[in-house]
């Protein structure tokens, strides 16, 4: 039977093969499947070896704690006592992956919360690290590296965490299995059923709403052999189009083929014309993707005939001497007006 089994996955391993060359995105790319996933773990601890950038005594959480774990060594000594600043109290953070086994090593997050100055040098002692229910996952213990960013305050430990406790997901045992799309989409959800159950040749997948994909493991497969094929099968995946902003640094990401349908907007002193209309103007400006900008008649135009793209917008923009906050209200603007037919995210 077994044998059997083994023919039939090859068997559905070669025709999601053929598959692949018709559809656009993996399904293990849109989609997870649920119950398997990260787990937040958090503990409170302290960090000892700092030269005198530690918390300062006016901190009594962190006097407290140093009180604390001396008592746990045999030493007793009152809070009131203890003047070392070479002592941080900081917050443990970490995600547990899905299966993860005793002895499995996680990176972990440290980030002081008391008044110390730097736990640059620092070793983290023991702390355990905790989920949702209160149960301990892990314990956390090592020297800190500060990341690249240049902060003081927070750094982590690559492998500093040991698991402990084990999250059991019996995976193996199951007949069926659920599937969530990273967004909500109706298209996206009725593609993957149809997908699915063309590739297997049987009802296996049921799409129940926007999001969800409810899936039947095969007989002559097990579920992670099933699961396995069910991630590599490709759909002609619909994504919507974003436009990403950091404000801060005044980066901006768009696909490359967003256009911008003729429209005027007027911000502040900035008014900008776009049209799919070459300018008159003998000073137009022609940029890098050959649009065509004119600053005395403030106008946008694309000249191959095609709508500008929010490349060339942002661009035009620029040379306008437009600040990112700027460019962002033109874009809100925009979108507002239905001239951009995108989701602008912020960050």
């Amino acid at each position: 039977m077994r044998k059997n089994s083994n023919k039939i996955w090859i068997w559905i391993a070669a025709l999601i093969l053929s598959f692949s060359t018709l559809y656009g995105q993996k399904i293990n790319q849109i989609a997870q499947i649920v119950g398997i996933r990260d787990n937040s773990l958090v503990g409170y601890g302290l960090v000892i070896g700092l030269n005198g950038t530690g918390d300062k005594s006016g901190s009594k959480f962190t006097m407290q704690s140093i009180a604390n774990m001396l008592e746990s060594v045999n030493v007793k000594l009152s809070a009131n006592d203890i003047k070392s600043k070479n002592v941080a109290a900081v917050m443990v953070t970490a995600s547990l992956p899905p299966f993860a086994r005793q002895g499995d090593k996680l990176d972990i997050l440290v980030s002081s919360i008391g008044d110390a100055k730097s736990i640059n040098g620092g070793t983290l002692v023991m702390t355990p690290l905790t989920g949702v229910d209160g149960n301990i996952y892990a314990l956390a213990q090592g020297n800190i590296t500060l990341g690249e960013s240049g902060g003081t305050l927070s750094g982590k430990i690559l492998g500093g965490a040991s698991v402990e406790r084990e999250i059991t997901y019996n995976l193996y045992n199951q007949e069926s299995a659920t599937l969530s799309l990273k967004s909500s989409d109706l298209q996206n959800a009725i593609k993957i059923q149809q997908s699915l159950n063309d590739v297997f040749r049987d009802a296996i997948a049921v799409a129940v709403d926007a999001r969800t994909i409810k899936l039947k493991k095969p007989e002559n497969l097990s579920m992670v052999e099933f699961l396995a094929l069910v991630e590599e099968v490709e759909i002609d995946y619909s994504r919507k189009e974003r436009i990403v902003i950091d404000e801060k640094s005044g980066t901006i990401v768009a696909g490359v083929g967003i256009t911008i349908d003729p429209v005027v907007v007027t911000h502040g002193d900035i008014t900008i014309k776009i049209s799919d209309e070459m300018p008159d103007d003998p000073e137009a400006i022609k940029l890098e993707d050959g649009t065509m900008m004119s600053r005395a008649q403030g106008t946008i135009s694309s000249t191959n005939g095609t709508k500008p793209t929010v490349s060339s917008v942002v661009k035009a923009l620029q040379r306008m001497g437009a600040t990112p906050r700027n460019v962002i209200s033109i874009l809100e603007s925009m979108k507002k007006s239905g001239a951009l037919n995108a989701d602008i995210e912020v960050m």
